[in-house]
């Protein structure tokens, strides 16, 4: 069983237009969601093994702030530039080429993809993963390389407003 726990990046800020998109921090309510999932994340005791971030700051951010709710060294995040802005079927390179050691491994990145890529692996129905939202997917596979497009099932789908997390 392998289980995929995708994060998309808290809300970030459009205050300083000259700013690359790459280069845009959190804002406000980022910096108040991303902790607030992170605890929540953490009351199910959920410990990935490896964290996988886009590079893009207000991801960084997010994985960084949640690795710390779980108890997780923001030192040993890994950085992939290729989970920046990527499609879903890019996404799911980057996930095939995870090591078969692992078992539970958490994304951080972006919309579109990270709700294409939901939608492909797993049929769930989920128009939209909110800003902070996570999803977690689970796969009867032993090999990364085995994910295909609907074989997951959705164990968890939980976001900042969600009133009752499942």
């Amino acid at each position: 069983m392998k289980n995929l726990t995708l994060v998309r990046h808290a809300k970030s800020s459009w205050n300083n237009p000259q700013l690359a998109d790459f280069q845009r921090p959190l804002n406000k309510r980022g910096e108040r969601d991303a902790p607030r999932m992170g605890s929540r994340l953490a009351a199910r005791n959920m410990q990935p093994q490896i964290i996988v971030s886009s590079p893009a700051v207000r991801a960084l951010t997010t994985a960084k702030v949640i690795a710390s709710a779980l108890g997780f060294q923001a030192a040993e995040i890994i950085t992939d530039e290729r989970i920046f802005h990527a499609y879903s079927d890019h996404l799911l390179e980057v996930i095939r080429g995870f090591d078969a050691s692992l078992h539970h491994v958490m994304l951080v990145g972006h919309n579109p993809g990270l709700t294409d890529l939901v939608e492909q692996l797993s049929h769930a129905g989920i128009s939209n993963i909110p800003t902070c939202g996570i999803v977690m997917l689970g796969f009867s596979v032993d090999h990364w390389r085995d994910v295909s497009d609907g074989a997951g099932e959705m164990l968890l789908f939980d976001y900042p407003k969600n009133m009752t997390p499942a």
